[in-house]
């Protein structure tokens, strides 16, 4: 999320993901649908993640959970190279992140998914890298989760790539004449985000006429953010965030009889599956976004159409993620010839060599590629709803 759309677009690739499948000893999930098996014990790779598997963010962890599990179970069926996998539920919370970090360790964690969102992420990556686990966030963004550390990398965009992206995408496309920007300046994913398309944005001469902010505590009402927005004639406004605020903030607009064309990012992937909300107000929404459900190459048809017949929904750009970070894992640990036998030690020297010197096509992308950094390079796609469906911009 660091470069012009354009470069972007040339560049773009997948993930593989991890996940574990049955046959011994179940490790079982108490929270909130998660489904994780495991094969049997001492003959597998033990992958481990923190995800928000209850709580407001509970969709996004569940999403993660369930498309790393179908990868997992694709794999083990395989009958090549096995995976155990496990998640702990931290409700999007840094403190319950680290004691359930510390729980995954104990269960005898090789290699890890670091944890769902950004805050909790960053909580657990100190102790990630001094423990010298290898991991491979679905979906953390933030740069602080990766930064200084040489063994956390990222499968979804870093948050100021999204931005300077999001930005190049608008400029190019001329979809705006006058920006405002609505953003959460108590979230790391969303003011990443926003200060990057700034600085691109002023960069591209883009005129922004409204910024305005909230936080969790002012989450439910976007009515002074709207109404400045559209005193100042704004006829795109700029959305980083995630899809739940989002909702409200199409909702709103429309009560009051405003309506700009919306630009979103990755975090409203999965807008139309909000309990409540009249998806009609989303048609013409615009985001950026690395999966689209409704692609027709067989590799994405086939995961969307597990994914309905397991769970009864249509998977969102974080099961995606998921289900190619188990992959991507799956390839590195053949290529490298590890063993599940390896210490977490001996397998995170292998991975860091493995994903800085591979290439990797999934469902987010094509000829994926890491930097020491642990930042991925993909494209991500600008997608438009359409009839209540995701369409190529």
């Amino acid at each position: 999320m660091k470069k012009s759309l354009s470069m972007l677009l040339a560049g773009l690739m997948l993930v593989g993901t991890l996940a574990g499948c049955g046959g011994g000893e179940t490790a079982s999930n108490d929270n909130a649908g998660a489904d994780e098996s495991s094969t049997a014990s001492g003959a597998a790779f033990k992958i481990g993640g923190t995800s928000p598997l209850t709580g407001d963010a509970a969709i996004y962890g569940n999403a993660v959970a369930r498309g790393a599990q179908i990868a997992a179970d694709e794999i083990n069926a395989e009958g090549g190279i096995q995976i155990e996998l496990k998640f702990e539920d931290d409700e999007n919370n840094t403190e319950k992140a680290v004691n359930a970090y510390n729980n995954l360790k104990d269960w005898g964690m090789q290699l890890s998914l670091g944890s769902v969102t950004s805050k909790p992420c960053e909580a657990i990556s100190t102790d990630i890298n001094t423990d010298r686990i290898f991991a491979l966030t679905p979906s953390a963004s933030s740069v602080a989760t990766t930064e200084g550390k040489d063994n956390v990398f990222q499968m979804c965009f870093a948050d100021p790539n999204q931005g300077t992206a999001s930005a190049d995408y608008i400029s190019e496309q001329k979809l705006g004449s006058k920006i405002a920007i609505i953003w959460k300046n108590d979230d790391v994913y969303s003011t990443g985000i926003h200060d990057k398309f700034v600085a691109e944005a002023q960069a591209k001469g883009l005129e922004i006429v409204s910024e305005t902010t909230f936080t969790d505590a002012s989450a439910t009402d976007f009515s002074v953010q709207l109404n400045d927005a559209k005193s100042k004639g704004a006829d795109l406004i700029f959305l980083p965030m995630y899809y739940t605020p989002a909702s409200l903030i199409l909702t709103q607009a429309n009560s009051m009889g405003y309506a700009p064309k919306f630009f979103g990012v990755d975090g409203m992937d999965g807008i139309l599956t909000v309990e409540n909300f009249d998806t009609s107000l989303a048609e013409g929404v615009m985001l950026l976004t690395p999966f689209n459900a409704d692609a027709t190459d067989d590799k994405t048809v086939a995961f969307v159409e597990k994914y309905k017949e397991e769970y009864g929904e249509v998977p969102n750009q974080f099961a995606a993620d998921a289900y190619d970070c188990i992959y991507a894992y799956a390839q590195a640990l053949e290529a490298a010839g590890a063993t599940p036998d390896m210490s977490n030690e001996e397998l995170c020297d292998a991975m860091i060599e493995q994903f800085t010197s591979m290439t990797f096509n999934g469902l987010t992308g094509e000829n994926m590629t890491w930097d020491t950094t642990g930042a991925v390079s993909k494209s991500p796609k600008g997608m438009v709803i359409e009839n209540g469906a995701y369409v190529g911009m």
